[in-house]
């Protein structure tokens, strides 16, 4: 019979950091202080790209910011897979165990050129500084979802609001009816599938999750390819039908449908967790600070550095695996070869005490508010940071204006998801509807 692994404990020493185990997530950032006092950079060997190379954990924000910021330097581990696609000399689509997204990149952004071409192109008029034009549907999809509690006064503010409000955003951005959401959920999961059961800091599958993921994204595949053809025939107002009709200047020609399905793999892949966890975890720290959610009420202009602080204090993501040492480095004193595989740990970063004063404290009058790495930094940073930071702030206006406050329930469990991701599953929060409040 199989054992089911131990969960990890509270470390007390860096020795006993395990930032990959199941139940790591409850410790992670009791984990980061002793990282940053101990051992800011750890060696995991054999754990690099091949068995003769290492890994290497940074948790310091200077360090992850250096790396993020010179792609020269550093290569993404997706531009060694890009490449190698290349050298194959065979089509992306010819290649079973590559998802719709790095099909895409084989044609659409290949160098850092062309990367920031497709950026500036094709998503920044939807997610980044366009993603202004979306304030009335994101807005719209607020209300309905508090309309829904009705007369509750207890919720689950994942259920109920901080998971919806995203997906609703993203099939609406698309074009997607609203009534296919559960299904774009599973096909969501599949997605970062790896990202939530995969085994390590690079995120291994068992060969029977590959299956199961590659199994859900084909039929999402399909869906899109059949959207794509519905837009194409009859274009609307929304990203997709856009991505029919665009000439995309970098490679003077139109996008093919196999591209198109790749940018929204993109979309959803990038659209849907981030927000949701940042949203929950908002809900948590508003929670533990008696008084801010009446002070966020009184003075919207806090909105902003409260999210801010929120992400820095609380990463929906808290690390990845994404580069590589293209010569020796140093690293807060460590010597790491060149062909090292570097986890950026933005979420120890954020609190990094040599970068953030009083790191642990949510401040929202903190200088530079801006400086953490939830969104990463540099030239790759991610491209969907302004619908993010969007949606965020119309979900606090709304909840500020419909709400007199709420507390969390003593009920709550707090269960995360496993992976890489801080992920509340369930909040229970009982709520005060405003008296009065605009519906």
């Amino acid at each position: 019979m199989e054992v089911e692994p131990r969960e990890v404990e509270c470390p007390r020493s860096a020795a006993d950091v395990d930032l990959f185990g199941p139940g790591a997530p409850r410790h992670w950032y009791a984990a980061y202080h002793i990282l940053h006092a101990e051992a800011p950079v750890v060696r995991l060997p054999g754990e690099g790209l091949t068995p003769d190379r290492d890994a290497f954990i940074l948790t310091r924000h200077a360090d992850i910011s250096r790396v993020v910021k010179d792609w020269s330097r550093f290569p993404p581990t997706l531009d060694l897979l890009v490449a190698q696609v290349i050298q194959s000399g065979k089509l992306p689509t010819e290649m079973p165990d590559l998802d719709a997204m790095v099909q895409s990149i084989v044609t659409l952004r290949p160098t850092q050129a062309l990367w920031r071409a497709h950026r500036q192109e094709l998503t920044d008029p939807w997610v980044g500084p366009g993603a202004s034009r979306h304030a009335a549907m994101i807005t719209a999809h607020a209300d309905a979802l508090i309309d829904a509690w009705g007369a509750r006064t207890r919720i689950d503010f994942v259920k109920a609001f901080a998971r919806p409000l995203p997906q609703r955003t993203m099939a609406s951005l698309l074009g997607f009816p609203l009534e296919d959401v559960p299904q774009l959920e599973i096909w969501g999961q599949a997605q970062v599938m790896s990202y939530v059961f995969g085994r390590g800091h690079n995120n291994i599958l068992t060969e029977e999750q590959k299956a199961e993921k590659f199994r859900l994204l084909a039929g999402f595949s399909d869906y899109v390819r059949e959207k794509v053809r519905e837009k194409r025939a009859r274009p609307a107002d929304d990203m997709i039908s856009w991505l029919t009709q665009v000439h995309y200047q970098a490679l003077d020609r139109k996008l093919t449908d196999d591209e198109i399905n790749g940018v929204v793999y993109a979309m959803v892949i990038g659209g849907l967790e981030t927000t949701q966890y940042a949203i929950a975890e908002q809900a948590r720290l508003i929670d533990e600070h008696p008084g801010l959610f009446e002070r966020l009420k009184a003075d919207r202009g806090l909105i902003r550095p409260f999210i801010e602080e929120a992400m820095r204090l609380r990463s929906p993501t808290q690390g990845l695996s994404t580069r590589i040492t293209s010569r020796d480095e140093v690293f807060s004193g460590v010597e790491v070869p060149a062909g090292s595989t570097l986890h950026l740990r933005w979420a120890a970063a954020n609190i990094d005490p040599l970068a953030f004063e009083e790191p642990d404290m949510l401040k929202l009058d903190r200088k530079a508010v801006t400086r953490h790495l939830a969104f990463s930094a540099g030239p790759r940073v991610c491209p969907g940071a302004g619908l993010s930071r969007l949606e965020q702030t119309i979900a606090w206006n709304r909840l500020l204006d419909r709400l007199d406050g709420f507390s969390a329930s003593p009920d709550n469990r707090y269960p995360y998801q496993p992976g890489i991701m801080l992920g509340l599953l369930e909040l229970l929060l009982d709520i005060r509807p405003a008296q009065g409040a605009a519906q």
